[in-house]
């Protein structure tokens, strides 16, 4: 087989959830003889989802590599998940795909994550072939799948198969571009003899062959003309001129069939070839020098200097680190010296292999157009660029999805905080939309993901990786006090125990500063009332009272306090006494000041199809929302929305409720608002009775 690379294709496959993407990726590696038996989702025996939770779930969690070779092309699969919660791993392994095959269910048709996923592939201008499943199922309708993926996803959606039969009739296809019938085996072997058409469907066949001829003419200038004139149009002209509509996303053609049946996988093998890209035909990759905007232009070929972009990282508590990178240029031999650009770092190369599931293939070499992985770099991770030490180039890569859902982190044992930070840092390593923070307010570690299903994961691999068990709740809302009005008060502070006492008197004033204000201390003190030195210990009090809070413990904000006046001792004064005299001082004037509590505001835009935005917006109205406006994209409606923090903690997992799964949204900060008086009445007697228990 030659390796150069036009005779590589590397293929991401896409799909919503539970459309038998991995299922058919089994019967490809199958059908090409790269596996000795068909694995099966369902039976926990795929060797693409090979994880426990993905065994258990039966799903793709994190995008899995294998290759094979058919008609002397490699093929590097890259195998990604189709559920919302997991597709920040799908965005960013496609980086290192060249065109994509996008699974739709015979049963189902379209989902609204299926049209979030191929926003992706429009946004990577990646060429596509869309593959019709589960055409042996009950209710399996290929007619209108294609039907709603032209309405739906692009007019250029072309059949270049036709099924025969459907559900258990189901047993073959008709090739539109030979006019031959397939009729298959059905025992998963693949095997299949060419047929007549079935009279049934020679009219069929006919009307969809010259709509397919009709559309490819259209492409091609010359083509059309001899169409036109009704000349002999040979068959290679026919899929020369589909490769070149194919790959320039003229055409997306549409293939169908069963990988659980193992029925029409040849084709869509054949089609992969034929009208996907190498990475020569996808052409140059364009990055640019570090620390400028200076643009490079890196060529796919093995004469130019080396560099790669890395598109997954797989984190073993054995095995350590295992990033997997897909070669833009050059080519790169195991033990060997690299640059990390993104970080600036040199790397030593040590063995280089090829992924094939969990197992390892080891390589010698990897050239330009080639996918590869590496094990043990010391500071490498996903979105990283790997290229020649004298020739530093940086790639763009595309961030994860905003987190949508977090949970405060507490360990099952005591003593086992520093042993869960680390290996939830571990893990993050290997998944880039898992975000991990120390609330500096409440002191909880958050966990943040892009839904429940995505966290509840976390926690499952944290404890089979890293042997830690965790207890996750919602997080603490960090309110914060403030007040609204302007107060006067003294803080007196004398103690007499015998031998020398303690004397401190502070008067302050205090006012309410705008919204993000912060806090000013301004000393207005004449004559020495207080003495110079001990002003700042008068501060540090009002500080400290501060972060502690008054009316139920939270920090207080926006706030400007003038010391205006006091008295000292020249004996019993000290600065303790002063901080005591500022802290009392400041309590008192507060709770004078029409003391209120602040809550988290956040922003959200909802992304919804129409029939459900009613019941969106009622839903927000009812957590205290406000909407600012809602926008229409397609069928689709987006509102845009502010919500308290504490109304939707568990927002990912209502939005899947109240529409079934057809939403989406994302979700940060906006600033802080009053909490309405009723709420905040039993807010503060919460953070009382749990003071009280503590």
């Amino acid at each position: 087989m030659n390796n150069k690379g036009d005779s590589i294709r590397n293929v991401a496959l896409i799909a919503h959830e539970d459309t038998g993407k991995t299922t058919l990726a089994e019967a490809m590696l199958f059908t090409a003889k790269a596996t000795e038996r068909l694995g099966s989702v369902d039976q926990g025996t795929s060797v693409l989802d090979y994880e426990p939770e993905e065994i258990k779930r039966h799903m793709t969690i994190s995008s899995a590599f294998h290759h094979y070779v058919w008609a002397d092309c490699k093929i590097n699969i890259i195998d990604t998940p189709g559920n919302e919660n997991f597709l920040s791993d799908t965005i960013i392994a496609i980086q290192g795909a060249d065109g994509a095959i996008m699974v739709i269910d015979a049963t189902e048709g379209i989902r609204f994550q299926t049209e979030e996923i191929f926003s992706y592939i429009d946004k990577f201008k990646l060429p596509l072939i869309v593959f019709i499943s589960k055409m042996d199922k009950e209710e399996a309708n290929f007619f209108n799948a294609l039907r709603e993926i032209s309405e739906t996803l692009s007019k250029k959606m072309m059949p270049i198969c036709l099924p025969i039969g459907a559900g258990d009739s189901f047993s073959g296809i008709i090739n539109l571009l030979t006019l031959e019938a397939l009729v298959y085996k059905k025992d998963g072997s693949g095997r299949f003899s060419k047929g007549k058409i079935p009279d049934e469907l020679k009219e069929m066949t006919k009307e969809y062959s010259e709509k397919l001829m009709e559309n490819l003419a259209e492409t091609d200038d010359a083509l059309l003309e001899k169409y036109l004139e009704g000349e002999e149009i040979k068959g290679d002209q026919w899929l020369m001129t589909l490769r070149k509509a194919s790959i320039n996303r003229a055409i997306m053609p549409v293939l169908c069939g069963s990988g659980k049946e193992n029925i029409g996988v040849n084709l869509l093998l054949d089609m992969i070839n034929h009208c996907l890209p190498s990475p020569l035909e996808r052409g140059e990759v364009i990055g640019h020098r570090p620390h400028t905007d200076q643009s490079i232009k890196c060529r796919p070929s093995i004469d130019e200097p080396f560099s790669a972009l890395v598109i997954k990282t797989i984190s073993d508590p054995f095995a350590g680190r295992i990033n997997v990178f897909r070669v833009f240029s050059g080519r790169l031999a195991s033990n060997t010296t690299i640059l990390n650009a993104t970080k600036g770092y040199k790397e030593k190369i040590g063995q280089l292999f090829s992924l094939a599931g969990k197992s390892q293939r080891v390589l010698e070499e990897v050239s330009a157009g080639d996918i590869a992985a590496v094990a043990k770099l010391k500071a490498t991770l996903t979105g990283d660029t790997l290229c020649d030490e004298k020739n530093p180039v940086v790639f763009s890569s595309i961030s994860p999805l905003p987190p949508v859902i977090s949970f405060a982190i507490e360990p099952l044992s005591k003593g086992d905080e520093e042993k869960i930070y680390a290996s939830l840092v571990r893990l993050s390593e290997e998944d880039p939309s898992l975000k991990l923070e120390r609330d500096p307010q409440t002191k909880e570690l958050i966990a943040s993901g892009t839904g429940r299903l995505h966290l509840e994961n976390t926690i499952e691999k944290l404890k089979r990786k890293y042997g830690v068990e965790v207890n996750i709740k919602k997080p603490k809302i960090p309110y914060k006090e403030t007040i609204k009005a302007k107060a006067k008060a003294q803080g007196k502070y004398k103690k007499q125990t015998g031998g020398r006492g303690q004397y401190g008197d502070a008067w302050i004033e205090i006012e309410p500063l705008p919204r993000g204000g912060g806090f000013e201390f301004v000393d207005r003190i004449v004559g020495g009332v207080i003495p110079k030195n001990y002003i700042p210990a008068v501060e540090k009090g009002i500080v400290e009272a501060m972060q502690t809070g008054v009316l139920a413990g939270f920090p207080v904000v926006d706030v400007r306090v003038y010391l205006v006046d006091g008295s000292y001792h020249p004996v019993d004064s000290s600065d303790i006494a002063f901080k005591i005299a500022g802290s009392m001082a400041f309590k008192k004037a507060f709770m004078n000041a029409k003391p209120v509590l602040l809550e988290p505001i956040m922003k959200l835009n909802i992304t919804v199809p129409d029939e459900w935005l009613g019941n969106v917006i009622g839903d927000l109205n009812g957590r205290r929302g406000k909407v600012l406006g809602v926008d229409a994209r397609s069928k689709y409606q987006i509102i845009k929305a502010l919500v308290p923090m504490a109304e939707v903690l568990t927002y990912a997992s209502d939005l899947i409720s109240i529409t079934g799964g057809n939403g989406s949204f994302n979700m940060e900060f906006s600033h802080y608002e009053e909490v309405p008086p009723q709420l905040a009445e039993k807010i503060i007697e919460q953070a009382r009775r749990e003071k009280e228990e503590k």
